[in-house]
C-alpha cells in the first residue's frame, strides 16, 4: 500500500483537516459495521487534534457506544500521572464523548504491574486479534513512532510479538510500553501527523523508504496517510501543476 501525503500550510490547518477526516471516517465506518476500533497516540499535535475532534462530536452523528479506544504506546508511570497518554487524551475526549469503561482500553500502569514487560504481556492478551480500523501515530525528530526507536529491542521484535516493554527509551521516561510494528501494521488505516521543521529530515527519509526508521515501516492494510505541515514538508519534493 503506497503512502499518501496531505500537505498543509500550517499546524492549524493540519489539525482541522485531521480532526474532520477522523470524524467523517468513523461515522462512515459505523454505517457499515457494528463496532469501530480506534488506536490513539499521544503528544502535542495529537492533543490538539483531539480538542478539535471533541468539538465536532455533538453534531456529528457519531455513536460513542459503538467505539472502542486503544493506545499504541504508553509511559510506564502511575495511573494518575499527568504524563500518561491515555489520561491526557481521555480528559479531552470525555468532554463530549461518553464512553463506558468496557470501551476504553488503556495500557497498564506502574501501580498495577511490576514492570513494562509484564504490562506489555497483559496488553497483548487484551488486544488479542483486534484489528484497528484507524491507527493514529505521531513521529519524533529521530523517526520513531509509538515507542519504537531505531536500534532498540522493541523495534526489532519478531513478528509474533504484539506489545513489548521498553526499559531504555532515549527520551524520558525510560520505561514504556509499545505495540510492535507487526501489531500496528494489522491496522486497516494508519494516519501519521508530523509538524515542525525539526522533523523535516526524518519525514523525508521515512517517506523515501529508509527502513532503519520505524516511521518508514508502518503502513495500513487499506490506507496510509501522512498529515504534514509546511515545516515538516520542507525537504519533500514540490510539484507545480498548471491547468
Amino acid at each position: 500500500m503506497s503512502r499518501r501525503v496531505l500537505r498543509h500550510v500550517d499546524l492549524d490547518e493540519l489539525v482541522e483537516d485531521a480532526a474532520r477526516r477522523l470524524m467523517d471516517t468513523l461515522v462512515e465506518l459505523q454505517a457499515s459495521q457494528e463496532t469501530v476500533h480506534l488506536c490513539l497516540t499521544g503528544g502535542r499535535v495529537s492533543n490538539r487534534v483531539y480538542e478539535r475532534f471533541a468539538e465536532l462530536v455533538p453534531d456529528s452523528g457519531l455513536e460513542a457506544a459503538r467505539l472502542h479506544l486503544w493506545w499504541g504506546d504508553e509511559r510506564f508511570v502511575p495511573t494518575t500521572d499527568p504524563e500518561r497518554h491515555s489520561l491526557q487524551s481521555l480528559s479531552i475526549l470525555a468532554r463530549t464523548l461518553q464512553l463506558s469503561s468496557s470501551q476504553v482500553h488503556p495500557m497498564p500502569s506502574s501501580d498495577g504491574k511490576t514492570d513494562p514487560d509484564e504490562a506489555a504481556f497483559a496488553y497483548a492478551e487484551e488486544l488479542g486479534e483486534t484489528v484497528f480500523d484507524v491507527c493514529l501515530l505521531g513521529m519524533g525528530p529521530d523517526g520513531h513512532v509509538a515507542s519504537l526507536f531505531s536500534g532498540h529491542r522493541a523495534f526489532e521484535q519478531p513478528p509474533s510479538a504484539a506489545a513489548v516493554g521498553v526499559t531504555d527509551s532515549p527520551v524520558p521516561p525510560t520505561e514504556r510500553i509499545t505495540l510492535t510494528t507487526a501489531a500496528l501494521n494489522r491496522s486497516q488505516r494508519i494516519w501519521l501527523w508530523v509538524s515542525g521543521e525539526q522533523k523535516a529530515e526524518a519525514t523525508a527519509r521515512a517517506l523515501g523508504g529508509e527502513q532503519t526508521l520505524p516511521a518508514a515501516q508502518v503502513a495500513g492494510r487499506l490506507e496510509t496517510l501522512w498529515f504534514v505541515d509546511d515545516g515538516s514538508a520542507r525537504d519533500l519534493p514540490t510539484y507545480h501543476c498548471t491547468f
